[in-house]
């Protein structure tokens, strides 16, 4: 398998997992803003959306979205229950953990890395992300991680995109869930492999 990244993305979380179930795999930095990864081929020819990640298999399919790369990692490794049992109520349970931080706390984050985002545009995300952030941090109380006391693929979504709070200065303190579970997961062997690797500790 290779996992085409670009260090503090989203595809962290990918890397993150990969580095969790210990499967053999290769990364590849990717040039957002000209779609060329490190070794010069055309991005647009990976995946033709354009962005990260694209995990690219070991039989040539290139599997793209995070949510569904995350889910099939977890797969590989069933007996490491990143991922609870296709077909359960908590499996569901996860694809909704992993849609609400796909859809409401990394896509309210976007507007504040576009240049061209208005003031409006920016204030308005800043305020949904504070609600998403608020939720997430009652949902953590009493709990490990977002599933209960087992990380699953969720959480390495859930801590890659809320660390993106710092290039934005949001001040995550008040939520003491959430910053306790990002130093949780953070601790990680595997998760400080992945930030080591990306160049981001």
């Amino acid at each position: 398998m290779k996992l085409f990244l670009k260090p503090g993305a989203c595809s962290l979380a990918s890397h993150i997992v990969l580095e969790e179930i210990g499967r053999p795999y290769d990364t590849e930095t990717v040039d957002l803003a000209k779609k060329v990864t490190a070794s010069g081929a055309d991005f647009w020819a990976i995946n033709p959306k354009g962005y990260v990640p694209a995990l690219l298999l070991d039989d040539g399919d290139v599997l793209t979205e995070c949510p569904a790369i995350l889910q099939y990692l977890a797969d590989l490794a069933p007996e490491l229950q990143l991922a609870p049992a296709n077909g359960s109520k908590a499996r569901y349970q996860l694809q909704s953990w992993l849609a609400f931080i796909g859809t409401e706390v990394h896509k309210n984050f976007s507007p504040f890395f576009n240049p061209a985002a208005p003031t409006e545009m920016k204030d308005l995300a800043g305020a949904n992300l504070k609600r998403r952030l608020a939720y997430t941090n009652e949902q953590l109380a009493g709990h490990d991680y977002l599933m209960g006391e087992t990380f699953s693929v969720a959480d390495a979504y859930l801590f890659t995109v809320v660390n993106w709070a710092k290039f934005i200065q949001l001040d995550l303190r008040e939520w003491s869930n959430l910053t306790a579970f990002l130093a949780r997961v953070a601790a990680r062997p595997a998760v400080q492999r992945a930030l080591k690797a990306e160049g981001l500790i």
